[in-house]
């Protein structure tokens, strides 16, 4: 664990100062001071995202180019270290993916990029979060084979555009973009800004990731929130949205405890590399999938309206089989919702389970996530 950060260590991102200048409430974040919510608090929000278009400072997460002689031998390295079958990628696309350590336990999960331009062909892009990226370009970095070098981007913020009427905000400024299908990237200039766009995002909505030049970043968020659709959007709506959605937060919901197995993320291990076994850990995760995992990330729904936070202990027969690891208020499902870790037995949709909330139990039952549709644009 690392020590409490005081106001005088903090880090600001590019936008720090707008931030202020919005009436943001500013709070700790991974080393950053951040926006945890603006003037109309977190429920408006996170309804004004599900309805129309929020704009997140995403600057804090960690951007970096891996490079090498030619894209086969850049993936193949990368690849010795993650589970998703980077070799597949055709220009353009984007891979979600999870650092690994050797008993299969999740370093951080990241998003992994194949440039779609000939000036990045033999290059990677990959976002990792904030709170382990210099881990995770120390480990990336140490564990490259000769000839291939990461080089983090400390010049670049990243704002994430997101909402069912992003894409038309977007269009505004980028035509281009309104054509992109979930999950790939592009260079193009937004607002005559030349940018890295991915449709991609971390609320179950349709929207766009954006890194931008550093020196442009305010006049782009601007811009952005200068439209009628557009408001800033802080931490405490981003976490709720992507609960809603059934996202995982590393540090929480995922961390080097857990395998991708037991966080139902299986679907990341791409066939070949099953085959292949040649990624961290894969002797225990290959297990996991012919044999099962001894517990397994679940929805939970609790009955009332009262929230079980993390940290609350599920219980079933009077045992504890598990505790949730992230929980709350569901605005758009108008009432609490949780996800956690139960042991296999009890991972069932529809098994009943308590939640043990101020010393008394209460009813909740095991559902399917999301708990929200997800709206991503993945046909054109």
């Amino acid at each position: 664990m690392s020590a409490p950060h005081s106001e005088e260590t903090l880090q600001v991102t590019p936008l720090h100062a707008l931030h202020i200048e919005l009436g943001a409430k500013m709070v700790p974040f991974a080393g950053y001071d951040m926006p945890v919510q603006y003037k109309d608090g977190v429920l408006a929000e996170h309804l004004h995202t599900r309805e129309a278009a929020g704009l997140f400072d995403v600057s804090h997460m960690g951007q970096a180019w891996i490079e090498g002689p030619d894209f086969e031998t850049v993936a193949r390295a990368l690849e010795a270290l993650v589970p998703g079958d980077l070799l597949g990628l055709v220009p353009g696309a984007i891979r979600y993916t999870l650092l690994l350590n050797d008993k299969g336990g999740i370093r951080d999960d990241l998003m992994v990029t194949r440039p779609a331009e000939a000036a990045h062909a033999n290059s990677l892009f990959v976002i990792v979060n904030a709170a382990c990226k210099e881990a995770d370009f120390a480990h990336i970095a140490a564990n490259l084979p000769a000839g291939i070098a990461l080089k983090p981007i400390r010049d670049r913020a990243l704002i994430a555009l997101q909402g069912p009427k992003a894409v038309d905000v977007f269009r505004r400024f980028a035509p281009a973009g309104a054509d992109m299908l979930f999950m790939t990237a592009q260079a193009m200039d937004v607002a005559g800004i030349p940018c890295l766009v991915s449709r991609s995002g971390y609320t179950g909505e349709d929207g766009y990731e954006i890194s931008v030049p550093e020196k442009d970043a305010v006049a782009l968020t601007k811009k952005l929130l200068g439209e009628p659709e557009v408001k800033p959007i802080g931490l405490g709506a981003r976490d709720s949205l992507r609960l809603e959605a059934g996202l995982c937060l590393y540090g929480h919901d995922i961390d080097e405890t857990t395998t991708p197995i037991e966080g139902a993320l299986a679907w990341v291990i791409g066939k070949r590399r099953r085959e292949e076994a040649n990624f961290p850990g894969a002797k225990i995760i290959l297990d996991q999938i012919a044999n099962g995992a001894p517990r397994k990330r679940v929805g939970l729904l609790p009955e009332g309206k009262a929230p079980a936070r993390e940290g609350t202990e599920i219980v079933a027969g009077g045992k504890v089989i598990g505790s949730i690891t992230s929980g709350g208020y569901g605005p758009t499902v108008g009432g609490p919702i949780a996800m956690g870790y139960v042991d296999a037995a009890h991972a069932g949709v529809g098994t009943e389970v308590e939640l043990m909330v101020r010393g008394k139990g209460r009813p909740a039952k095991v559902v399917a996530m999301p708990f929200t549709t997800k709206r991503f644009h993945k046909t054109k």
